[in-house]
């Protein structure tokens, strides 16, 4: 038998009812983790998609017309500074990199003048120089335009001129760029400021740009299964059939046995161990159960006695016990509990009567201690040995 009382009331109690119950638990608890396993939770993001990226950058070259620092002839490429009399004419190649060679793409260049007093523009003036559609190769869209330098310069000296004491002009070289890639359409504006003296110019900027595009797409995660709840779940599961089993396998408890001995545990600091002999007391009242014995020890400020071998619990009270016995009577008490294992019925003879127990001289009564020898009722020794 187990340990705790309460325990064992609860088992002999609802032992059959605890187990089915726990073996249910047992089984949803497996369900409900095959279910967190098979259906993970899932959440929503947004993502780019469909990115595509235009970027252009900008070459600019010279031939040298005459022999001088360089032969004439030599081409010149993105040099950080040219000369009026050996690089007059600059051309312009822009490339644009798409992502569709089925893209359309227009380069467009300009000469920009702009008037500006205290960092304030008030006057401007666009000078288209070419607008082209640029085909589209291995995904690259180029064009080239070549720009008479010395007259821009002469376009600005009059601006000068007609400004003096006015404001400052600034010269740009402008390259603007349209595109349609099938998906998304736009353009790009790359502007670098001329810097010009009497003898040289050059661009103070690289002509280059890059335009990213994306759509936002809202998309379902699926999460990995949540841990935390399986374990819990199958923690759960384990206890339920673990909890099925012990119950189980538990011998039958018998349910008066397991309520007394909660009350014992319960009532412990009233009871006592003890022998209890069977003549004390005149009076012998017989109470219904143990419970009833140790209020009536706590009125009558007693305790309460067990004598195990009797199976007994009593008050005794000046020539009065209160008792209460499984075994019933106060007379029934009176010989230690002994437990028997099953006997056979008496053997009977051909006729089927019960043979008589042999006696002594053929008349004499059976065998046996006589009801006279039995010690003095008030012979507490005697008692005792027995």
């Amino acid at each position: 038998m187990i340990g705790n009382p309460r325990l064992n009331l609860l088992i002999a109690t609802y032992g059959r009812s605890l187990a089915i119950a726990l073996a249910v638990v047992g089984v949803l608890a497996v369900v409900a983790t095959g279910w967190v396993v098979a259906t993970p939770s899932t959440s929503t993001t947004t993502q780019q998609v469909n990115q595509e990226t235009v970027s252009t950058e900008t070459t600019t070259s010279a031939v040298v017309v005459e022999d001088g620092l360089w032969e004439s002839g030599t081409r010149l490429v993105d040099s950080s500074v040219y000369t009026f009399a050996a690089t007059p004419n600059l051309t312009i190649t822009p490339r644009t990199a798409v992502a569709s060679s089925e893209a359309s793409v227009i380069h467009e260049v300009r000469i920009r003048h702009e008037a500006a007093r205290d960092g304030s523009v008030f006057w401007e003036e666009t000078v288209p120089q070419s607008r082209t559609e640029a085909s589209v190769v291995d995904g690259v869209a180029t064009s080239e335009t070549t720009i008479t330098v010395d007259d821009v310069r002469d376009q600005r000296a009059a601006l000068e001129d007609d400004l003096v004491d006015v404001g400052s002009i600034t010269t740009s070289i402008e390259v603007v760029v349209e595109y349609d890639t099938g998906t998304y359409a736009d353009e790009q504006v790359l502007s670098s400021p001329v810097r010009m003296t009497e003898d040289a110019y050059w661009l103070e900027e690289p002509l280059e740009d890059s335009t990213d595009h994306s759509e936002t797409a809202t998309i379902e995660v699926q999460e990995s299964p949540n841990a935390p709840a399986i374990g819990v779940l199958l923690l759960v599961a384990v206890l339920s059939f673990g909890g099925a089993a012990f119950v189980y396998t538990r011998g039958p408890i018998d349910v008066d046995a397991a309520r007394r001995a909660v009350y014992e545990q319960r009532y412990a600091e009233w009871i006592s161990r003890g022998s209890i002999p069977m003549w004390v007391g005149d009076y012998h009242v017989e109470l219904d159960t143990l419970e009833d014995v140790v209020d009536v020890a706590i009125d009558t400020n007693e305790r309460v006695v067990n004598d195990r071998q009797r199976d007994l619990f009593a008050v005794v009270n000046g020539n009065v016990v209160y008792y209460y016995s499984d075994r019933g009577q106060w007379e029934g008490t009176a010989w230690p509990k002994m437990e028997f294992g099953d006997q056979s019925s008496p053997v009977t003879g051909d006729s089927g009567a019960t043979p008589v127990p042999p006696s002594i001289d053929g008349g004499s009564d059976p065998i046996g201690p006589p009801d006279d020898d039995l010690p003095d009722p008030d012979d507490d020794d005697a008692w005792e040995r027995i």
